[in-house]
């Protein structure tokens, strides 16, 4: 693994916005706009390097759903903070019929600097985004600046093959709808679910776009409609499990979920047991149950424990997004332990390439990895400031 610098292209930033990257740059609290596509660097892994971060990719997963596993037979919701037993048996119906139920991708964060063992920092397997610039315009990026080169990259045709595998799982006689959030002012979101959903097209899957803030409840026939007060049979929905759940409309997602036994009346993707793998107790519960693992950091739920004065720690709430809420403690300050429930993750900070922090972006697809979308930071924390830089395989 090795950081490069290089002349940005002519019009580089028409050029991705074109290839569906809307938002190539990020305003700053000083009212400046700086890159958030940057392709004035790129890192280069070898082939053996990147095969091998494969392999430990689709481990971690597997030991993701052997922890969601024992959270559903162990009854262990609380530690993820759902205290409601109407959601946890819904969560724990969901993970038991996972097979009728369509799941398409997720991404995990890691911490590696091309020499020790890659180390999970988190699993976001509900909404991940930077999806769209690591299928497409890094993509064209490496064709146009390394032609002949390869790059870890087959998101585009594993998530065709995921929506053709998974046709049959959808409700029949009716569109699958795609669904992003209003609130979203960057883009990101619109562009990642019109991403997905051109997807499922090419895999001959009828399919209507829809704001979240656009589907309606009919309280006649007490189902969720469009605007044309069409039945929503099935949604795939870049919205956060734990808002859809709790938000006013929260009792009409859980007494109307369609679990995949047919009785229900809206199949929404990804599913609901991915609240189970998008909670950072996950990684406490990991720890739990792989301790010493060489791609696990040890993690608690009760406080730092040791951490507090051998390695230093990071206290990261159970649930959010681009680091928001995250603080980073050195070793030997004395330990904080929040009133909200937090997971107490060893410190690792981030490699620093040429002052720049790195975190890899690992995606999966279905149960396979896919691909590998790279953010830089300023500082120990992945913000809403990171950049993204494409990579090759030389």
């Amino acid at each position: 693994m090795e950081r490069r610098t290089i002349e940005p292209r002519d019009g580089w930033q028409e050029t991705v916005e074109e290839q569906g990257c809307i938002y190539p740059l990020t305003r700053y609290p000083d009212d400046s706009l700086r890159p958030y596509w940057d392709e004035s660097g790129y890192y280069v892994f070898s082939l053996p390097e990147v095969e091998a971060l494969e392999e430990v990719v689709e481990e971690l997963h597997t030991m993701c759903l052997a922890a969601a596993a024992h959270i559903v037979e162990h009854d262990r919701f609380a530690d993820l903070g759902i205290t409601d037993p109407h959601l946890a048996s819904l969560i724990a119906e969901s993970w038991r019929r996972r097979a009728e139920l369509p799941s398409v991708y997720g991404r995990f964060d890691l911490r590696y600097d091309g020499t020790g063992p890659a180390k999970m920092l988190e699993y976001n397997a509900d909404t991940p985004t930077s999806l769209v610039e690591a299928a497409s315009p890094q993509w064209f990026w490496m064709e146009e600046r390394f032609p002949g080169a390869d790059q870890w990259n087959s998101l585009h045709e594993r998530l065709i093959d995921a929506w053709k595998k998974q046709a049959a799982l959808l409700p029949p006689g009716s569109p699958l709808y795609f669904a992003h959030s209003n609130g979203d002012e960057l883009g990101e979101d619109l562009m990642t679910v019109a991403y997905l959903r051109e997807t499922a097209q090419q895999a001959g899957i009828e399919t209507e776009a829809i704001a979240m803030e656009d589907i309606g409840w009919d309280p006649l026939s007490g189902r969720f409609v469009d605007e044309n007060l069409r039945f929503i049979r099935s949604c795939f929905k870049l919205y956060p499990w734990e808002w859809l759940a709790t938000d006013s409309f929260g009792p009409q997602v859980r007494d109307t979920l369609d679990n995949g036994g047919g009785t229900g009346s809206t199949l929404w993707i990804e599913p609901a047991w991915k609240m189970l793998l998008s909670n950072k107790a996950l990684l406490a519960i990991l720890w739990e149950l792989y301790p010493d693992h060489p791609n696990l950091l040890p993690a608690y739920l009760d406080g730092p424990r040791e951490l507090a004065s051998e390695g230093g720690y990071v206290a990261k709430p159970l649930l959010g997004r681009e680091g928001a809420g995250v603080t980073v403690h050195e070793p030997g300050a004395d330990p904080v332990v929040h009133e909200e429930p937090h997971c107490y993750q060893e410190l690792a900070p981030l490699p620093d390439f040429d002052g720049n922090r790195v975190v890899l972006g690992a995606w999966v697809v279905e149960d396979e990895a896919a691909g590998l979308g790279i953010r830089e930071s300023s500082g120990l924390i992945t913000d809403e400031y990171a950049r993204f830089l494409p990579h090759v395989i030389l």
